[in-house]
């Protein structure tokens, strides 16, 4: 399937510009808005390998960096700095993509700040949240604090969370998702990281591990209304 790439500059108000990427394939149905996670811009590997994978599947994304990685910076945006990029980055690719069911969402730190956004006020257009990795916790610092503001989200979500992934404890998130209710699915990928690589031993790829993830995360793109 072609996919037309476009490199954009994204103006975040009150903040600046961060650079920006549209994938969008021939056949379309979605757009999932992309954000990174904390220690890896939107460029990274595993960002392009994620759209690429989409764009084969016929969703388009929108990817963006934060400001904090646009200009170099080792820590993280403050939370409200973070949320505003969101709503740039949701309100560009409506703009770019009318026709095309919105997602927002992203991989661990980017899917976090994106939940936590829309708790606060509705993201416009956006028909469901999906994570990649939802970070519930620091490493080795087992708690549900980063997951209270869920409840404050009314739209479905999707949580894709490895089995080994040392941030989501799952004896954790699965009752903060049954807690959520209809509204929330989980997908658990066996044997994945926070990362989504598995171990040698487990019999199958990352490539495969990946392909599972990107293959739920359409299908729930698909059936949302």
């Amino acid at each position: 399937m072609a996919v037309k790439t476009q490199e954009l500059k994204l103006d975040i108000e009150r903040i600046g510009a961060v650079s920006a990427i549209l994938m969008q394939p021939d056949h379309v149905r979605a757009c999932y808005v992309l954000a990174h996670g904390a220690g890896a811009g939107m460029r990274h590997a595993s960002m392009e390998k994620i759209a690429e994978g989409l764009g084969e599947r016929g969703i388009a994304t929108f990817r963006f960096n934060f400001p904090y990685m646009e200009n170099k910076q080792g820590r993280p945006d403050q939370p409200a700095v973070a949320h505003a990029a969101i709503r740039a980055a949701v309100e560009e690719a409506a703009r770019l993509c009318p026709e095309l069911k919105l997602v927002a969402g992203g991989k661990s730190f980017g899917g976090r700040m994106t939940s936590q956004a829309q708790s606060k006020a509705a993201l416009p257009g956006i028909k469901g949240l999906a994570f990649l990795a939802f970070p519930l916790h620091a490493d080795k610092k087992p708690s549900t604090e980063r997951a209270e503001h869920l409840g404050g989200v009314t739209i479905p979500m999707l949580f894709l969370q490895g089995t080994r992934d040392g941030l989501a404890d799952l004896g954790l998130l699965k009752p903060v998702v049954a807690a959520l209710g209809t509204k929330a699915t989980l997908h658990e990928i066996e044997g994945g990281d926070h990362s989504f690589a598995v171990l040698k031993k487990s019999g199958r790829t990352n490539d495969e591990a990946l392909a599972e993830v990107l293959d739920t995360l359409a299908a729930w793109m698909d059936g949302l209304a």
